[in-house]
This record gives C-alpha cells, structure tokens and sequence, in this order.
C-alpha cells in the first residue's frame, strides 16, 4: 500500500506544496475523507483549514456508481453519460440532488457555522484523499472559484490519470503523488482506509485552528 493512512498521505503530498506556503493560501479539504489528509496540509503551509462543501450524486440502485456531485452556492456537475447508462429518470436524479442539497446545507452549519468562504483574492489549495472520475472535484473548483479565489490548485495523494487530464486545464495546478489509469477504489490505495464521520472532521478543523492561533501569536 502506497499511504498509511490519510494522515500519512497528508504529510507526504505537503512535502509537494512548499511553494504554497504564504499569507494568501486558504486549504480547503473535501468532506470527509479529505479532511484529515488537508489536515497536515494546512499544518505544513501554516494555512488556515476550512471545508469546500460538496456532494457525491449516486445511483440510486448503485451507490458506488456516481452520476455527478453538487455544492454549495448552487453548484452542480452532471455526468450525463453515466446518467443515461445507469438508466436514471429526471425524477430520480432530482429527487437524490434535493437530498444530496439539504445534506450539504446541513453539514456546512455543522462544519462552518454561519461563516462562508472569505476566498476572495486568495489561493485555494483544495485537498482530497484521491480522485477517481473527477466529479467531485469539477464541483470543488467550481465552489472556490465562485467564492472568488484567485489562484486554485488540486492536490490528492492518489488519482486516476483520465481525471488528472481533465481537471488540469480548469485549475492552475494539480499535484498527486500516484497515479494509474484506472482507479476503481481508492481504498486500495491505502493500508487503513476507515470511515471519517462528522465527529472527527469538527475536531479537525478546530484544532487546525487552534494551531494556527497559536502560530500566529508565535
């Protein structure tokens, strides 16, 4: 296995992000896997740690089959190809994109508050623990881009190399440290591969900002 786990993913891929280390860089993680491993990012780059708030749209039938991904600020990204082959009527895909909506809105209270993303200007360093199709990251860039960053990088330890290509040329750069040209799981790509739940992505985030309070008054 190519990553311990998520943490140890993280401290590697921030070995690759040096060059992001100043006062504009804002790391976002994608819930929840993403977290931990945006986690030690944003340590590394001594960078504030927030979320950038998207969700998986699954077959109903086939949750490990993804036809497209919302996000906050009404952003949503359809793979029409996978709906029309999974055979997914309108009244299916709306009816999992109002649940997927709510879910989202809910979880950005729990996560974020009442606080938006204050990217504006800044660069966005946004952190995943892999990318299979790329769906999910299309919606994350199109979240951060609309919240006004103004230099946006993708970072995961692993991806496939179909999404890489496709992802370069709407970002200004994307860094993997693995990479094969199928991925059907990323799980494979590491020894321990557990469910992250709410609990733990709250506990993150506040001590990443309890860490940098305390950087910041060093």
């Amino acid at each position: 296995m190519p990553f311990r786990d998520r943490r140890a993913a993280g401290r590697r891929l921030a070995a690759r992000l040096t060059h992001f280390r100043d006062t504009d860089t804002v790391v976002l993680g994608v819930p929840r896997g993403g977290i931990p491993v945006a986690y030690e990012v944003a340590g590394a780059l001594r960078a504030p740690l927030t979320v950038a708030m998207v969700r998986r749209l699954r077959v109903p039938y086939r949750p490990d089959l993804t036809f497209g991904a919302v996000g906050e600020g009404g952003v949503g990204v359809i793979d029409d190809k996978i709906l029309a082959r999974a055979f997914v009527s309108e009244p299916g895909r709306a009816e999992v994109e109002a649940e997927q909506r709510a879910d989202l809105a809910r979880s950005a209270i729990r996560y974020r508050g009442a606080a938006g993303l204050a990217l504006h200007g800044r660069t966005a360093v946004i952190v995943d623990d892999g990318i299979a199709t790329g769906v999910t990251a299309r919606a994350a860039v199109e979240v951060v881009r609309a919240a006004g960053a103004a230099r946006v990088a993708l970072a995961a330890p692993v991806a496939a190399a179909s999404a890489i290509r496709a992802l370069s040329g709407q970002v200004d750069q994307v860094v993997c440290l693995e990479g094969a040209n199928v991925i059907t799981s990323i799980a494979r790509w590491y020894g321990n591969f557990a469910p992250v739940d709410d609990a733990q992505v709250c506990d993150l985030l506040d001590s990443a900002a309890a860490d940098l309070r305390q950087r910041s008054g060093d």
